[in-house]
């Protein structure tokens, strides 16, 4: 048995031993991508290949820490019902021994093509960074061929997560990167054959006066309506009122790739999601000419080791699939429309009137549910609450036009909370609420908040409160169970 077959047979072994443990826990997600066991984190590889949608993800079995890291992967036809497939990559070459980190995927020559970050540790700890391809035929088993590119002069080691896309019959790349100086950057090469990569240079970054951070993560690069979208999570940003607040943060900017002169030329810097979980977006474009996003729910280091389900061997999920469109240089996200699939018959009440009270919705709130909300309140409204459970809390505050999610800290009994400002006011929200994460899609997707939670086992209560006058419609859906 060789080393990659070693890992893979090891990998296998771990699923087989805590199966049953795993699916135990009261915290499983029903609707979510999540980790056979183990840990999961970056979404990568996302692509539509003859007619499949295949989601690769960071994934190490052994642990619910990180480390060395497989590409794990699941496929679908709908978005909705994924199937888990054989593992893609194991870090068993020389150039990946201690992580596959993350990538892309692209169709090419009728091929499935994976590019990712091969990372490397030498007895002293010290890192070396190499990027990698593999190919596949029938998109289920892959081929590693080799290093690609290898770290170019004026970066460290932190240099990863290539995203490659075709542009005007040349192949392009950003990657993640830190500079000598360690400040955050994105890198881009050029190729006419996959193979051969010539580096441009930074098109974003210190070089342009964008500061953000000492590391730049899972660069993506897209086209929505007329506008180029970059897509990035930068490391090392200080908080900054309600901006800023997790650990790290994704977000984008809007402008335009200028491939002449290797420059993206955008907007400053927004963040794509205002919850307390979400990292390392990746997206696809589709047959229906749909861009599709994936994020992980988590980001890197918060309150990680906190999460209940490590005791059932299992950490962490996707968010659900998203559609995103570009309103007013603004990236706009809401739920793909496959996932009505799984909605069960509707629970409606109409023109529910509150004046400075509360309202308790008639029945449980199921752990799997959609719930939509819509508000039609007077100038007299000043605030209006939604209680969820035990443990959220959605705020809004119509003075200052902030919305905010209040949760159950993982660490204390205190709540914590994330919020934004709504320039128009809150008009609608749509929930989707799992066994262990809520995702809040704010005025048609204006606004977004994910994040996970882990409600008491009796709570399944709602209800809503007002100060001044508001009425609300609400339609509440149970969601089907895997």
């Amino acid at each position: 048995m060789n080393r990659d077959e070693e890992l893979r047979y090891k990998a296998y072994q771990e699923i087989e031993q805590h199966k049953d443990l795993v699916e135990s826990d009261p915290y499983r997600q029903h609707f979510h991508v999540m980790p056979p066991v183990g840990l999961l984190n970056d979404p990568n590889g996302f692509i539509q290949w003859q007619c499949t949608y295949h989601l690769f993800f960071q994934w190490l079995p052994f642990d619910t820490t990180h480390g060395a890291k497989f590409w794990g992967h699941y496929s679908s036809t709908d978005l909705v019902n994924w199937s888990l497939e054989p593992i893609a990559l194991a870090p068993s070459s020389w150039y990946d021994k201690n992580g596959c980190y993350s990538g892309s995927a692209i169709n090419h020559d009728g091929q499935l093509k994976l590019f990712y970050t091969g990372n490397v540790k030498d007895e002293h700890n010290n890192r070396e960074t190499y990027q990698c391809l593999a190919t596949s035929e029938d998109g289920i088993e892959f081929s590693k061929q080799g290093v690609v590119i290898e770290l170019p002069e004026g970066y460290t080691a932190h240099f990863r997560d290539p995203k490659v896309w075709e542009h005007e019959s040349c192949w392009y790349m950003v990657i993640g990167a830190q500079t000598t100086e360690e400040k955050g950057c994105v890198v881009l090469f050029q190729s006419h054959d996959l193979e051969n990569w010539e580096c441009k240079g930074q098109i974003a970054g210190p070089t342009y006066g964008e500061n953000l951070g000492y590391m730049w993560e899972c660069p993506d690069m897209f086209v929505l309506g007329d506008k180029d979208v970059f897509l990035f999570s930068p490391q090392g940003l200080e908080a900054d009122g309600i901006l800023y607040n997790n650990t790290h943060q994704s977000g984008y900017m809007v402008g335009e790739m200028d491939y002449h002169h290797a420059r993206f030329n955008g907007s400053s810097f927004v963040e794509i999601d205002r919850g307390f979980d979400f990292y390392a977006p990746q997206t696809t474009l589709d047959d229906h000419g749909r861009r599709i996003m994936f994020g992980w729910m988590s980001v890197p280091g918060e309150q990680e080791a906190y999460h209940p389900t490590i005791n059932y061997n299992w950490i962490h999920c996707m968010t659900v699939p998203r559609e995103l469109q570009l309103y007013n240089d603004k990236v706009y996200q809401t739920p793909v429309e496959e996932l009505k699939q799984l909605r069960e018959e509707p629970t409606t009440i109409a023109n529910i009137q509150l004046s400075d009270q509360q309202y308790v919705w008639p029945s449980q709130v199921d752990w799997s549910s959609e719930v939509e909300i819509n508000l039609n309140h007077s100038e007299e409204m000043t605030s209006f609450e939604l209680e969820l459970f035990d443990c959220i809390i959605l705020s809004y505050n119509q003075n200052s036009r902030e919305f905010s999610l209040y949760r159950n800290s993982l660490i204390t009994e205190e709540k914590e909370f994330r919020s934004c400002h709504l320039p128009s006011g809150l008009q609608n929200m749509r929930m989707f609420i799992d066994a262990s994460s809520i995702e809040v899609f704010v005025n048609n997707g204006e606004e977004v908040f994910s994040a996970r939670m882990f409600p008491s086992q009796t709570n399944q209560d709602m209800v809503i409160k007002s100060e001044g006058t508001v009425n609300v419609d609400i339609t509440t859906w149970t969601l089907k169970k895997e």
